[in-house]
């Protein structure tokens, strides 16, 4: 799936689950989205360890996502290889098919 296929099918989708107005999904929702504004972290730096976690747990939505928004807060290649390397190490070898991902994902979308 491209990312922007990606993009399209997650909003959609987060559409239609908000839409079934369950109250413990929707606050599930906007925890997450208050969990990423700017605090004592800046938004890059959350955005880095959002990506960590994605990556330790495995998650190729989640890190599609977050390397969506590293792009976005302008997160440099080496920045992100940085990154890739503590999920590495945190996450162990059973990361690396999740890294060649991201880093497809990554030269997709600095292709754009």
């Amino acid at each position: 799936m491209s990312v922007e296929e990606f993009r399209q099918f997650r909003e959609k989708m987060n559409e239609r689950i908000l839409e079934a107005g369950n109250l413990e999904i929707r606050r599930f929702f906007a925890l997450d989205t208050r969990t990423y504004e700017p605090g004592a972290l800046d938004v890059r730096t959350k955005e880095l360890l959002g990506l960590v976690a994605s990556m330790v747990l495995r998650c190729d939505d989640c890190i599609t996502y977050h390397l969506t928004r590293c792009v976005e807060e302008g997160v440099s290649d080496d920045e992100l290889f940085e990154t890739f390397s503590v999920g590495l190490v945190v996450g162990g070898s059973i990361v690396i098919p999740h890294l060649r991902r991201a880093v497809a994902t990554v030269d997709e979308l600095r292709s754009k």
